[in-house]
C-alpha cells in the first residue's frame, strides 16, 4: 500500500497501467475492483453490466474567449481561471488558429453557413491578427448556470482578474451563441480539417495524449514544439489546459519506413521530456500498442511488477486483448506498425 501511494502520478489525469491508488477501501476492509476495471482496456475481463448516473443539463451556458501571446504567467492563469470552478477549460494553439483563417470557408458545412455570413463571423479574427499578431494560446472558459445573472457575473469576475496579465491581450466573453460555436469548431474540427487537406497523410496518434501538471507549461511547451518541429512534422495541439492535457496529433505517410521509424524516434524523445516533468504518457486514451511498452519507465520496475500480477490473476491464459499494456516489448509494437507485418492475434 506503502509503495503504491508514493508512485501515485501527481497530474489530474492518467490512463497508462491500471488503476491501483483507490482499489484498497481501507474503511470497509475491501477492493473496489470497478476502480481496478475502469481504463484497464479490456485486458483483465469483460464487463456484462454497468449503472450509470446521469447529471443534469442546465439551462444557460456563456463562453470567454482569452488569447495569449506567449506561455508566460500560463501555471497563474491556469489557477486564476479553475479558482471560478468552469464547466470546461479548453484550449488550442496558433498552429490550430492560423488552420481555421487559412481555410474558413470550409467552416461553412461545420457551422451550417453560407460563404458571406462566414466570411463576416472570421472578420474579427482576421483583425486581431493584423492589429496583434498570432495569438500562442487560445483559451476556451465555459460556465453553465440555471440562471444568466450567475454566468455574468462569473464571467466579469474572471475577466476582470485575468486582465493583470499582461500577455493576456483578447479578454471577452462570446456575444452569440455563433461566436461561441465558432471557436469550439475550431477547437473540435481543427484536426479533421487539416487531415481533408493533407491528401494521403494518415493519422498518427503515437503522443496523442500527453498529461503534465499546469506549472511546468511555459517551460514544458517550448520544448515539445521544438521536438516536433525539428522532425518535420505536420500536426495540431489542443487540450484540457486546465489539466495540462494536450493532444497531439500528427499526419504521417505511413507507407514511407522513414515516416514510420519517426514514431519511435520521436515518441521516446516526447516521453523522455514528460517523465521528468512527473507527467503520464496518457492523460485519457490508454496504452494501446505503441505506448505500452514504456509503462514501466514511467512507474519503475516494482509498480510495472504489480501490474504484471494483477494480469496474471484476471487473465492467466493471456486471452484478453493481449500484447496491450503488459509484457509488450517496442521491437514487437514495431512489427505491427502500419505497413509491418500483420498481427498474429
Amino acid at each position: 500500500q506503502q509503495l503504491i501511494a508514493e508512485h501515485r502520478p501527481k497530474v489530474s489525469k492518467n490512463s497508462t497501467g491500471y488503476q491501483i491508488w483507490d482499489v484498497l477501501d481501507t474503511v470497509k476492509n475491501k477492493l473496489d475492483l470497478p476502480k481496478l476495471f475502469v481504463g484497464s482496456q479490456g485486458t483483465l475481463g469483460i464487463i456484462t453490466q454497468i449503472k450509470l448516473g446521469l447529471v443534469p443539463v442546465k439551462k444557460r451556458h456563456g463562453l470567454l474567449i482569452g488569447f495569449m501571446r506567449n506561455f508566460d504567467n500560463l501555471p497563474e492563469i491556469v489557477h486564476t481561471v479553475l479558482k471560478y470552478k468552469p464547466d470546461s477549460f479548453e484550449s488550442f494553439d496558433n498552429y490550430t488558429f492560423r488552420l481555421a483563417l487559412k481555410y474558413f470557408s470550409t467552416f461553412g458545412e461545420i457551422l451550417s453557413v453560407n460563404y458571406l455570413k462566414l466570411a463576416f463571423a472570421f472578420l474579427p479574427e482576421f483583425f486581431e491578427v493584423l492589429l496583434h499578431g498570432m495569438p500562442r494560446l487560445i483559451l476556451l472558459v465555459e460556465f453553465e448556470e440555471n440562471e444568466e445573472r450567475l454566468i455574468e457575473d462569473e464571467i466579469k469576475n474572471l475577466a476582470e482578474e485575468l486582465k493583470k496579465f499582461s500577455n493576456m491581450y483578447i479578454i471577452r466573453r462570446a456575444t452569440t451563441e455563433a461566436e461561441a460555436e465558432k471557436y469550439w469548431a475550431i477547437r473540435r474540427e481543427s484536426f479533421n480539417l487539416l487531415r481533408h487537406k493533407a491528401g494521403n497523410l494518415r493519422a498518427a496518434p503515437f503522443i496523442d495524449d500527453l498529461c503534465v501538471v499546469p506549472e511546468v507549461l511555459p517551460e514544458f511547451l517550448p520544448k515539445l514544439y521544438a521536438i516536433l518541429d525539428e522532425a518535420k512534422l505536420l500536426y495540431t495541439v489542443a487540450g484540457h489546459v486546465g489539466d495540462g492535457n494536450f493532444h497531439i496529433i500528427p499526419l504521417m505517410d505511413l507507407t514511407r519506413e522513414e515516416e514510420r521509424k519517426k514514431i519511435y524516434e520521436v515518441g521516446e524523445k516526447v516521453f523522455d521530456l514528460a517523465l521528468p516533468y512527473g507527467g503520464s504518457l496518457s492523460g485519457e486514451h490508454n496504452d494501446g500498442l505503441i505506448r505500452s511498452p514504456y509503462i514501466e519507465k514511467q512507474f519503475g520496475p516494482e509498480i510495472y511488477k504489480i501490474f504484471a500480477e494483477i494480469k496474471n490473476i484476471f487473465d492467466p491464459q493471456n486471452i484478453f486483448n493481449p500484447h496491450k499494456k503488459i509484457g509488450v516489448t517496442r521491437e514487437y509494437a514495431e512489427k505491427y506498425l502500419i505497413g509491418g507485418e500483420k498481427n498474429d492475434s
